[in-house]
């Protein structure tokens, strides 16, 4: 997106071929952060989450295989935005999350902008509305700085209007912590041996995100909260059951994930950024359960999640072939996706893989 002066912002038709492989992919990765060695490339084919070092998958190990069953499109239930509802007592506006971003600035402006919240200049202008981000601003597209610092300056400005912006954490926060605190220190992977750093490389680091990573970013990304519930919506990031390993309320949750990081032990660390890096435990045949368990526990009557995108939970990925010349659909992406029995919505849109960034109002509508 760009913007002229004295103008709003130009939103820019994207193509599936701007987000069919991202730079990093399409060049082997000579080193890692400046002065050390990184890993090569050769595991870098495909999708990010595919990436392995050293073809030695850790258990648990960012799992996106495409031979797992999966939802048939038909199975997919189309949603509407809902109408106008009353709003909380407490004077909050309208509620609207936001999936994984992965350092696509541009598409983000684009999608708040949309949606209203957002003026021309780039500053809120929702008033009392409440946004929450699903986490993963970072990795894999070109300014995931510049997101982060963007939702930070949203986060004080909607304060001051009487709203709020919010953010929860996501694994590639937990990755980009980790790669700066212990970069290539050796942490027990359950496979072996592993890095943060290669595995930050691996997943779409970006060296320019590395470069421009001040203490102010580390230190909001560490108090980033893992789990919230508002208005019967259970808000995680990854569509795993590995939340129920760190308490039985979402304030215990929360606590214990920041008392991981700050005790700041690499292999600990490793092993939250492992679990809260598992995936599809809501599709297939035991995800109305897998959810109704954590439902239970922390409470709401439906699960909203990124970090999966839904290419993926559709079985829509790795079916096209633009090579000759010819032409391709693609996976198409217009909205979340509710599945397991209408207890879950993904709101991974895929931005990074020919999908769309999504930005949408709760409650949703069958």
């Amino acid at each position: 997106m760009t913007q002229g002066a004295g103008q709003g912002p130009v939103v820019r038709t994207a193509t599936l071929r701007d987000f069919r492989v991202p730079p990093y992919a399409q060049v082997p990765v000579q080193s890692g952060l400046p002065g050390q060695p990184g890993p090569t490339a050769g595991a870098m084919s495909g999708h990010p989450g595919n990436a392995v070092p050293d073809d030695e998958p850790p258990e648990g190990y960012t799992p996106t295989e495409r031979d797992l069953p999966v939802i048939n499109r038909g199975d997919t239930v189309q949603v509407q935005l809902a109408p106008a509802a009353e709003f909380p007592g407490d004077g909050l506006g309208p509620l609207y999350v936001v999936g994984d971003v992965h350092g696509y600035l541009d598409e983000l402006l684009a999608a708040l902008a949309e949606q209203g919240l957002i003026d021309a200049d780039g500053h809120w202008s929702a008033g009392s509305a409440r946004l929450w981000f699903l986490g993963d601003f970072t990795d894999r597209g070109p300014d995931g700085i510049g997101v982060i610092d963007l939702v930070m300056r949203l986060s004080a400005e909607a304060a001051a209007a009487g709203g709020y912006c919010k953010a929860l954490m996501g694994n590639h926060e937990l990755l980009l912590i980790g790669a700066r605190r212990f970069g290539d220190t050796h942490v027990n992977s359950g496979a072996g041996t592993a890095t943060f750093q290669a595995a930050w490389l691996l997943n779409g680091g970006q060296r320019t995100d590395m470069e421009r990573l001040q203490d102010v970013h580390l230190q909001w990304m560490s108090r980033l909260d893992a789990v919230v519930e508002e208005e019967g919506h259970l808000l995680v990031h990854s569509d795993t059951t590995a939340y129920l390993d760190y308490g039985s309320t979402i304030e215990d949750v929360n606590d214990t994930i920041h008392q991981i990081l700050t005790r700041n032990d690499a292999d600990e660390c490793w092993d939250l950024f492992r679990k809260l890096t598992k995936r599809f435990a809501f599709r297939d045949e035991g995800g109305p359960q897998a959810v109704q368990e954590l439902l239970s526990k922390y409470g709401g009557q439906r699960i909203v999640h990124g970090h999966s995108p839904i290419p993926y939970l559709l079985g829509e990925v790795g079916t096209e072939d633009v090579s000759d010349g010819g032409t391709d659909s693609g996976p198409v992406v217009e909205g979340p996706h509710v599945y397991a029995d209408g207890l879950a919505i993904a709101m991974d849109g895929g931005v990074t893989m020919a999908g769309k960034l999504l930005v949408v109002r709760l409650p949703l509508k069958n």
